[in-house]
């Protein structure tokens, strides 16, 4: 069974870690920069500021475009190409979190190719390059800032999808905790959640595995669930905001599948962006609000592995009963989300959809009947429509 691990990204972590960025750029041959941005707040603090006076001592040129939110849009996309072309820019500088690296990403891909940059994101066509980009975090969540993945969502029909490639892969990545000092609880915990997920998507696989693979993944997740309750508890706690942080890279860079010999399920996620297409909310949450209800669906396909995680995570007392010893696990990870504050139904999303709303949610989740979700357990639509159902609460 062969699984590539393929990380490329420079990695910086610690505090003043942002005062590389224009050495970076450097040693990358940069130009001319395209600087996205998220919240003003980046503005406001001095953090952009310090960044383009680093270029300006490196004789880098830039040009700015902020705009980048949760669930980056399609809209923004194509008019940082337009903005990127018309600066005649070579290389992307994203300063925020997933959103603005993902934005970023896919006006990378845009800017590499003339055609339509949704078409990556459609699976029309496949990217045979893209621009390259430096990422400066400022929220630990996504991990997009060592992944080969970005999604988008298209405004028309709120269709939220992703695109995976080795080419967007950033160059390199400045990690400084303090960064996230001021990131807001609810932020804090949806990134928690999000760190958390990609770790489970790839635990929960049809495969063989590796059994270092697993004692890593059990190790990140008990390390972000500590370290997020901490960062809720005193949002300047360092060590804290550190571990946070390094764990979001780690959980979605590849490393936790090595051994699986696939990318693990992903049906939660592909579940989520309907949701978040839909009604726009926040990843982090989406995601928890649905992952009891995926698991109370598949876990007699491996009962052992939900019992495995339920005993390694949290401590639970095996019996000779693993279904039961499943059920366990999944309330105790569901009691896990709950200490940090994230929802684990949709009414505690605050989001109730009809019967048609879900079966339209299902029907976007199979890309129209084009495919199957999952791999731990194949999911068709009456699946998908079972699970959300379910998540309703």
């Amino acid at each position: 069974m062969m699984t590539e691990y393929y990380a490329p990204t420079d990695v910086m972590l610690g505090k003043d870690a942002v005062s590389m960025c224009g050495e970076m750029l450097a040693r990358n041959k940069a130009g001319k920069v395209l600087i996205h941005y998220g919240s003003e707040r980046v503005v406001r603090n001095g953090l952009i500021g310090q960044i383009t006076r680093q270029l300006d001592e490196k004789g880098i040129g830039y040009v700015l475009l902020g705009g980048a939110q949760p669930n980056p849009r399609l809209s923004l996309v194509r008019k940082g190409i337009a903005l990127g072309r018309e600066e005649n820019v070579d290389f992307l500088l994203a300063v925020g979190g997933g959103s603005a690296i993902d934005s970023a990403k896919a006006m990378a891909y845009g800017l590499y190719d003339e055609g339509d940059v949704w078409d990556f994101y459609t699976g029309a066509r496949k990217p045979s390059g893209s621009f390259p980009l430096g990422v400066v975090l400022t929220l630990a969540a996504t991990g997009s800032e060592m992944s080969d993945s970005s999604v988008i969502t298209n405004e028309d029909g709120g269709l939220k999808r992703g695109c995976n490639s080795n080419f967007c892969r950033p160059r390199f990545a400045l990690l400084d905790p303090t960064l996230t000092y001021s990131v807001p609880p609810y932020q804090t915990s949806c990134g928690t959640a999000d760190i958390m997920m990609h770790t489970l998507e790839r635990y929960f696989h049809p495969s063989a595995t590796l059994d270092l693979t697993d004692k890593l993944s059990i190790a990140l997740l008990r390390s972000v669930i500590e370290n997020g309750q901490k960062a809720l508890q005193d949002p300047e706690d360092y060590d804290a905001r550190a571990n946070l942080m390094w764990a979001s890279s780690l959980s979605h860079n590849g490393l936790m599948q090595v051994g699986n010999g696939n990318r693990g399920d992903w049906a939660c996620h592909q579940m989520e962006h309907e949701l978040s297409g839909m009604y726009d909310v926040a990843h982090g949450a989406g995601l928890t609000a649905i992952w009891g209800s995926w698991a109370r669906h598949v876990y007699m396909e491996d009962s052992e592995r939900f019992a495995v995680l339920g005993e390694e995570l949290f401590g639970l007392k095996r019996t000779s009963d693993p279904d039961r010893d499943a059920l366990q696990a999944i309330k105790a990870m569901e009691a896990c989300f709950t200490s940090i504050h994230m929802p684990i139904t949709l009414k505690e999303l605050g989001v109730d959809p009809t019967d048609e709303e879900i079966d339209e949610l299902a029907e976007k989740a199979t890309f129209f009947g084009k495919r199957t979700i999952g791999s731990f357990q194949i999911l068709d639509k009456e699946d998908i429509v079972a699970i959300y159902t379910a998540a309703r609460g």
